[in-house]
């Protein structure tokens, strides 16, 4: 539905005579252009603060993981050099210039994964792991909300799809991203599920529970690098909008960009430091943010702009193969609609929030060393 609504847009206004080569179009300017000023403020809020949660939780894992490999520092203190760290994202111009980093990052997260998949399997079962699952609604629905966080795309959809020299394509693209993913996920996480079990719960970063090795921190290294990658995925869309609020964006002047994309990298750098729960912040970003920027405003922005029935001969895509009619794509948009809205935002908002709550209360703000195991 991105996809569909971004290219039906950007080839209304290249009609209309403008050119994208140094403006980058973002979801809300989509949203604007096709359906007003309401639409896009509502797509601006959204994806703000989930691009936001994004870039949060992946500085928070970056502490998380360079403590496995050296605990001189707490948590806390790796996330403060890892946040100065990210001050560099700032220079970064736009999302052409991670294609290299991009390819990077499928390399890291490739090993980390299958070098998770064999060392449960090598090293075997923990005494006494057992297996029951989520016992309790409250458990099952945070686990669901990760999986919709998971498979969120990280809200830089329109931004990498107008990095791309045929934008058209990028549906192809992401499913097949998508089946590749599945090859890392599914196999990792039964085999650490089946050796670790229900320790999990109570474990954020899967990784600590595997013994010390040269083969881990090869995997705690590459992970490491892969979220500090994602933390300029997710803080570059931010970047754009601020220089857009600025009128600063078109500027080829780098230097004044940069200095501009500082207040933005800031909040993110405290939030992190404030609030270390990085499980729990994708189960609430998954329930309260991912469920309406990615599947919920997208299906019913859709519907509302092909409603007119005017606009449905002309349109750029036509509905695929799979779904031969305008009444199926609408079908399926209303599903899925009122699927998120029950599950992700009634139940899941429900249970994330109930546990993002009570962490805080066990573990404070400005935690030092969240779920650190205990000194003897």
């Amino acid at each position: 539905m991105i996809t569909w609504l971004y290219m039906e847009y950007r080839s209304r206004m290249e009609r209309e005579g403008h050119t994208f080569k140094i403006h980058i179009i973002q979801w809300f300017e989509v949203l604007d252009g096709l359906l007003g000023r309401k639409w896009k403020f509502l797509g601006l809020g959204f994806n703000c603060v989930y691009l936001l949660f994004s870039a949060i939780t992946q500085l928070i894992a970056c502490g998380s993981n360079i403590f496995l490999l050296n605990n001189d520092l707490n948590k806390r203190e790796w996330t403060y050099i890892f946040g100065a760290c990210c001050l560099v994202t700032i220079f970064i111009p736009s999302f052409r210039n991670y294609r290299l980093w991009s390819f990077f990052g499928v390399v890291t997260i490739t090993y980390t994964s299958w070098y998770m998949t064999v060392a449960a399997l090598f090293y075997g079962q923990a005494p006494g792991a057992t297996h029951d699952g989520p016992n309790s609604l409250l458990l099952y629905f945070t686990g669901a909300t990760n999986i919709l966080y998971t498979f969120g795309s990280h809200a830089v959809t329109v931004e990498i799809m107008h990095a791309m020299y045929r934008p058209v394509k990028f549906k192809y693209v992401y499913l097949f991203a998508t089946l590749y993913i599945f090859t890392l996920t599914i196999p990792s996480s039964m085999a650490v599920y089946w050796a670790f079990g229900d320790s999990l719960l109570v474990n954020a970063n899967a990784l600590a529970l595997l013994p010390k090795s040269a083969a881990r921190d090869v995997a705690v290294l590459l992970m490491l690098i892969h979220q500090f990658i994602t933390v300029g995925f997710a803080v570059t869309p931010l970047y754009f909008v601020w220089e857009k609020i600025l009128g600063v964006h078109q500027t080829t002047n780098m230097l004044l960009r940069a200095t501009c994309r500082v207040p933005v990298i800031l909040p993110i750098w405290f939030f992190a430091i404030a609030f270390p729960f990085f499980g729990l912040i994708n189960s609430v970003g998954g329930c309260l943010l991912v469920t309406f920027t990615v599947y919920i405003i997208p299906c019913l922005a859709h519907i509302v702009y092909f409603s007119n029935s005017s606009l449905r001969a002309p349109s750029v895509e036509k509905p695929p193969f799979f779904l031969p009619t305008w009444t199926a794509v609408y079908v399926v948009n209303i599903f899925v609609i009122v699927w998120i809205v029950a599950v992700g935002v009634g139940f899941g908002g429900w249970a994330s929030v109930s546990v993002f709550i009570k962490q805080v209360q066990t573990f404070g703000v400005f935690a030092k060393c969240y779920q650190c195991p205990e000194a003897s």
